[in-house]
């Protein structure tokens, strides 16, 4: 067999792995080995006493892999940007941000629940990742909005969409991943996911004031709270906007000439400055442990999953499959952008089977080189380009679209994330009913995804500033 032909009955039995539940880190890395010796053997002529050479070969081939990523500076991000969240939650800036939220636009029809995902988002802002922010909401706005009369299904429906927030608005664990799968500039990635992160929530609340105000008793507005009282709920979550800025101007410097700082050194600092706010609320020792064992159990979930699907990345490069399905989709006479949106949707598709980071590492070696190669090449300029933006601009435009399907993705059944997580974290709820209260937010992430893909500006502005 030739190489892509392995690289596809491989590929093939992979995604058969995955379907039948194994976890994505352990198939990918299975299928990848397999692949590996495969390859090496064929080049052999399939000799039997070369069968031990072709495996030794594999082995070392594959433990290349571990080390060479993992040790990447900007990976470093990662652990930091979780142990940001973990630390917030813990200093109490979590219910300081929820009630600032609520006491100035519990108002509006909704308002309760409209508050809600935008305390995600402001939470997302110093957690990389979606489900703690899913968990830490949980426990504080559905008994809220369970109190005032939502009903149940929908208040965990507006925390789990709430908490898909912190995919793209940064600190962005998975956009750190594209980055570095990519090779492309961090830092920029990062801040184009404010405007669209954003943008989201705006568009989550929309959806939220038109429930309220077309369905009766949906959504009560909390009324009540004097201008006094939403002032003084501004200070104890100012925190946030510190950290927030902090990480901003490490990336991004506002006055013009260079950053002051990679973006790795802004997390450390991130997280050192949410640490001593922490001990100032006063935070115990218990509760600094638990912090430091949840980030620990999340990062070596995330690392895995990582080098796991690293080893099928080298596979499918000595199988040809990326550099096949360029020249596959270039040679289609579709419209560029109808390919572009149908390997969207293939994303919709894909995350009712996989988890967003695993999907984004098995796809991107693949898909990635084709909506290059569709642009017209990696280093094209925006004059010669397809979708009018140089070759690094329709990066990062790519980039949000995928991590926001991968947002999508969270709350897809049947194995959406943030959906387990909210009903694991709340006895009165089951899986079912979670996905029941998501929905709605099915048709306000697919609203949002075609604006973005109609008008890259949302997405390239900022980091177009840089």
């Amino acid at each position: 067999m030739e190489p892509i032909e392995i690289g596809l009955v491989v590929s093939g039995g992979l995604l058969v792995l995955v379907i039948l539940g194994m976890r994505v880190a352990f198939a990918a890395a299975t299928a990848g080995m397999i692949g590996l010796i495969w390859i090496f053997w064929a080049k052999f002529g399939y000799d039997p006493a070369r069968f031990g050479k072709a495996m030794t070969i594999a082995v070392k081939t594959a433990g290349q892999v571990p080390h060479s990523k993992i040790s990447s500076q900007a990976l470093s991000l990662i652990p930091t940007f979780i142990l940001i969240g973990y630390l917030a939650y813990y200093a109490g800036l979590t219910k300081a941000l929820f009630e600032a939220a609520k006491r100035w636009l519990a108002w509006v029809p909704g308002g309760l629940a409209v508050s809600t995902v935008f305390a995600t988002a402001g939470f997302a802002a110093v957690s990389g990742a979606s489900v703690a922010t899913s968990a830490v909401f949980a426990r504080i706005a559905i008994p809220e909005m369970l109190k005032i009369g939502y009903n149940k299904q929908f208040a965990a429906g507006v925390v789990a969409a709430g908490g898909t927030l912190a995919s793209l608005i940064p600190p962005s664990a998975i956009l750190v991943i594209y980055a570095i799968i990519v090779e492309q500039d961090v830092g920029k990635l990062l801040l184009a996911g404010f405007i669209p992160g954003a943008f989201s929530a705006v568009i989550y609340g929309a959806l939220i004031i038109g429930m309220a105000v077309v369905i009766k008793d949906f959504g009560p507005p909390v009324k009540g709270f004097t201008w006094k009282e939403r002032f003084v709920s501004l200070p104890p979550a100012l925190p946030i906007l510190v950290v927030v800025l902090t990480i901003i101007l490490f990336v991004y410097n506002p006055f013009g000439g260079e950053a002051w700082g990679t973006p790795t050194e802004g997390g450390a600092i991130g997280a050192f400055v949410v640490f001593l706010m922490a001990l100032y609320r006063g935070m115990r020792w218990a509760q600094l442990k638990d912090a430091l064992l949840e980030t620990a159990k999340l990062s070596v979930m995330i690392f895995t999953i990582i080098w796991g699907v690293l080893i099928y990345v080298r596979f499918l490069g000595f199988a040809e499959l990326p550099a096949a399905f360029s020249a596959w989709i270039t040679s289609l006479t579709m419209s560029p952008m109808l390919i572009l949106v149908c390997i969207l949707l293939a994303y919709a598709v894909l995350g009712m089977f996989m988890d967003a980071i695993g999907m984004l590492l098995l796809t991107l070696p693949v898909v990635y080189p084709a909506v290059m190669a569709l642009n017209g090449g990696e280093f094209v300029s925006a004059a010669d380009s397809t979708f009018g933006m140089s070759g690094p601009m329709c990066a990062i435009w790519f980039g949000i679209l995928v991590v926001k399907m991968a947002e999508f993705c969270l709350i897809t059944p049947p194995i959406g994330l943030n959906c387990f997580v909210v009903a694991g974290v709340r006895d009165d709820l089951s899986v079912q009913d979670v996905f029941k209260g998501v929905t709605p937010f099915f048709i306000a992430d697919a609203i949002t995804i075609a604006l973005l893909v109609a008008f890259p500006a949302i997405v390239l502005w900022l980091p177009g500033q840089v």
